[in-house]
């Protein structure tokens, strides 16, 4: 009876312990208002949309590269699509229109916000990387890079969507936090 006890509470302790690494990962997300973000790309969307000409081309849609990431690999694959964002899409991407320019650096500088917030994570060891997050995020670079770079930046902020509702999705329990 006693071994049952015992085992009954080591069980016990670790169901909590990885409970609390799991919401230890997604706390290390959004102290950002995401809603200012879709709001700033939902007025650009239509022009941004507008000027992609590989429509029957996607980057992160079709890959399903996200929808299947394991909430584990979940704070590391945002890592990761933050920086593709920040390193590649805003830089590669040139823009004509100053108001369209505008809403654009806003949601970088709001990417910028998220990537310090979990490089903060990173080194307090809750953000860890995986073969598998490595390799969802090497899917979308390589989609990325069988196009033309300029097509790529507007195909990838035009996709942006899609980004976003992943965080939401993921990332929902932090955003009250």
């Amino acid at each position: 009876m006693k071994l049952l006890d015992v085992s009954l509470w080591l069980l016990g302790a670790v169901l909590i312990s990885c409970l609390v690494h799991t919401r230890g990962l997604r706390r290390c997300l959004i102290s950002t208002d995401m809603h200012h973000i879709e709001e700033s790309f939902q007025e650009i969307k239509r022009a941004i949309q507008a000027q992609d000409t590989f429509q029957n081309v996607t980057i992160l849609s079709t890959s399903e590269t996200l929808q299947s990431v394991k909430p584990s690999d979940t704070c590391c694959v945002t890592k990761n699509l933050l920086a593709f964002y920040v390193d590649r899409v805003f830089k590669d991407h040139r823009e004509p229109n100053p108001r369209i320019l505008r809403k654009i650096s806003s949601i970088a500088n709001a990417f910028l916000y998220m990537q310090r917030t979990l490089r903060r994570c990173q080194e307090q060891r809750r953000c860890h990387c995986r073969q598998e997050a490595t390799n969802a995020t090497r899917i979308v670079h390589d989609n990325y890079d069988q196009l033309e770079i300029r097509s790529a930046a507007v195909k990838s902020l035009g996709e942006l969507d899609v980004f976003l509702a992943w965080i939401d999705k993921h990332h929902q329990d932090t955003s009250a936090a």
